[in-house]
């Protein structure tokens, strides 16, 4: 089963592509989806559908695991976040796949055991999970990859 994992957000979104073959995960694509932070609202969230859309095309995930998003302390951050996760929440709907929200403690535990790791622990255990080779696109495509890590357990 083909699983995809994004990590929104407006100035980047992450995305990764992971294989589950019974209990065995493989690493298969990754990437960032990086909008101009000069653009109009509208065209970057038209920039991260139309970046996420070749990729759901090309590799047909049945599942997209997506992070939820944190409660921030301004909250027209959050809305303007929550706009980029809508995009990410919707594109892979209109593209068939079954779509799942974890929450970043959620994505924590499962990958590294603790609900309060750090990135680098998570990149690290993102990597051993994979194969030790993987070399990541950004910290944005590294979530994304540990998200669907995370979705491919639930499952």
């Amino acid at each position: 089963m083909i699983i995809m994992g994004i990590d929104p957000g407006l100035r980047h979104t992450g995305w990764g592509l992971i294989d589950k073959t019974g209990s065995t995960l493989k690493y298969i694509d990754q990437g960032t989806i990086s909008p101009k932070a000069t653009d109009t609202m509208s065209k970057r969230l038209a920039f991260i559908y139309q970046g996420l859309s070749p990729i759901l095309e090309k590799y047909k995930p049945q599942l997209v695991g997506i992070e939820e998003v944190f409660s921030n302390k301004n909250p027209k951050t959050t809305l303007l976040l929550g706009q980029a996760r809508g995009v990410a929440l919707i594109t892979p709907a209109l593209f068939g796949a079954e779509v799942l929200e974890i929450s970043a403690t959620a994505i924590k535990k499962a990958i590294v055991g603790t609900g309060r790791a750090d990135k680098n622990q998570i990149q690290m255990m993102t990597r051993i999970l994979l194969g030790g080779q993987v070399q990541f696109d950004s910290e944005h495509s590294a979530d994304a990859l540990a998200t669907a890590i995370t979705t491919a357990h639930i499952i």
